[in-house]
């Protein structure tokens, strides 16, 4: 058994070498946990090391397979479901991005529904819900105050 790492370095981030491949993979942002436990299965399908192995436990030539795996999944026999941008807006691909990756194309979308005035875009700016939630009672702190007002009392 190899000598544990306490901090692992993956995608230019600093993870928890004490936990387990799948929970060291939730660290970033962009993976959850059902894609930190695919990405965890297609690196045992790889190396041969457990998927629920410690991941201060792999050294540091396999780091860089995991790494690979974690910036290109499609390429190890993920599904296409579980990629974050699928049929991509620009270039019609399938990736899956991660950390500031991600924040980049997040804000680059939000600019370009705003910038089309799209019914998705304009709430968005106006820091409203999209998704048909009602408003009236929940989402509260974001706008004026529903309800009833009382009159001043009359002296």
């Amino acid at each position: 058994m190899a000598e544990l790492r306490l901090i692992v370095r993956i995608a230019n981030k600093d993870l928890n070498g004490k936990s387990t491949i799948q929970k060291g993979l939730m660290e970033l942002k962009g993976i959850d946990h059902r894609m930190g436990k695919m990405i965890a299965k297609a690196f045992e399908k790889e190396t041969g090391i457990k998927w629920n192995s410690k991941i201060g436990e792999i050294t540091e030539d396999k780091d860089k397979k995991l790494e690979e795996i974690v910036f290109h999944p499609e390429k190890f026999s993920i599904p296409l479901w579980a990629l974050n941008k699928q049929k991509e807006y620009n270039t019609g691909e399938n990736k899956h991005l991660i950390m500031s990756e991600l924040d980049f194309d997040q804000r680059n979308t939000q600019q370009r529904l705003s910038k089309i005035k799209s019914y998705r875009g304009l709430r968005r700016s106006w820091g409203l819900t999209v998704r048909g939630q009602k408003t009236k009672s929940t989402h509260r702190g974001k706008g004026p105050v529903v309800g009833v007002l009382k009159k001043d009392a009359k002296k």
